[in-house]
């Protein structure tokens, strides 16, 4: 039987979770957060409170031209002088390994870039949860780098619920 690799609103829910998790222990006031606009370039979802600005999808203009500018968050520690570019996805099962170096390495150009430009150590943090809930070993490592309490059990159900909602559909177009 084919994996069927989940859904783009499958990958934007377990982001939406990290973020949830980020703001409850970053934020004083979590649920007075709202997107804040963005000069001329409209509006982008920026959280900011303190030393800690967290930026969801955002397009990072670097000095150098750097193909893979787009993670899915980034969260800008001041005081502790970090960057953690998040970036989620949901491969099918087999490919789980190979999609975490991958986006390890889609994103180093844009590390080196931002700790040049930001003056800030910058960590990329891949977050890989297979189409059936298969991990890596190094995603506990991974999710220990992002500010938040996170339970792989709800990330992994997040993409278990997405993978079968997406069977379901092509079932029914089938019959």
């Amino acid at each position: 039987m084919p994996s069927f690799p989940a859904t783009p609103i499958t990958t934007t829910i377990i982001i939406i979770i990290i973020i949830i998790h980020i703001c409850t222990t970053q934020y004083t006031k979590p649920q007075a957060l709202k997107p804040q606009t963005n000069g001329a370039h409209g509006s982008k979802p920026v959280y900011e409170e303190g030393d800690v600005t967290e930026l969801w999808n955002p397009a990072v203009r670097t000095d150098r031209e750097v193909t893979a500018n787009r993670p899915d968050i980034i969260i800008k520690n001041k005081k502790e002088k970090t960057c953690t570019p998040i970036d989620v996805a949901i491969p099918a099962d087999r490919n789980v390994v190979q999609k975490e170096e991958e986006k390890k390495l889609k994103y180093n150009s844009l590390c080196v870039e931002m700790q040049q430009m930001w003056n800030l150590k910058c960590t990329v943090v891949p977050v890989i949860i297979g189409a059936t809930g298969i991990v890596t070993r190094s995603l506990g490592k991974n999710l220990g780098a992002v500010p938040g309490k996170h339970s792989i059990d709800s990330l992994q159900k997040t993409a278990i619920l997405g993978t079968s909602h997406t069977i379901r559909k092509v079932l029914q177009c089938e019959a």
